[in-house]
């Protein structure tokens, strides 16, 4: 017999968490993030400083959802309370890169030497520094911090390249929390 599946979460001190129809809104010191959580199976309750996931007689994907939704809320106190940082290192053997940010583009130029400039455009809420040769992204949303930082990875990827050799190009080494081997 299936029982209900019940997942709880204490908010943190200083993030607080409003209800707008299907959207949580999550604020804290370093901002604001807001989700859609509208499953239709899936009910999502704000009661004192605790969050309730209740799923009834849920199913396997069911109770990956529930699972998931725990994961983005833990993702979403992290980033109001602390943010997260991804460093990106740019390595330029043979002709030297100048990357630099303007009006929320990313703009790579003289990369192995050519005239057009490559660009990469910068999301909301999500900023980038350029210092030295290492790039900061930050922001408060872990997907799309994530997402731009792999986005920059990839203006720069060349298939069919052995990276080996060729190791021209920007590449993430370090994650949010993670150190990248």
């Amino acid at each position: 017999m299936k029982k209900d599946l019940i997942e709880t979460l204490e908010i943190p001190e200083g993030v607080t968490v409003t209800q707008e129809n299907d959207f949580l809104v999550v604020s804290g010191q370093k901002g604001d993030i807001k989700r859609k959580f509208d499953n239709p199976k899936i009910k999502v309750e704000i009661s004192g400083n605790k969050i309730t996931i209740i799923s009834k007689f849920p199913s396997k994907r069911e109770k990956a959802v529930v699972l998931a939704y725990k994961s983005h809320l833990k993702n979403a106190f992290k980033g109001c309370t602390e943010g997260f940082v991804y460093k990106l290192k740019i390595c330029s053997g043979h002709f030297p890169m100048n990357v630099s940010v303007a009006n929320n583009v990313l703009i790579i130029k003289n990369f192995l030497g050519e005239k057009v400039p490559r660009q990469v455009q910068i999301k909301d809420n999500v900023k980038v520094k350029v210092e030295g040769n290492m790039i900061m992204v930050e922001g408060t949303d872990k997907e799309k911090v994530g997402q731009v930082a792999a986005d920059i990875e990839q203006t720069t990827r060349r298939p069919g390249f052995d990276k080996r050799i060729f190791q021209d190009g920007i590449y993430i080494t370090e994650k949010a929390g993670k150190a990248v081997q």
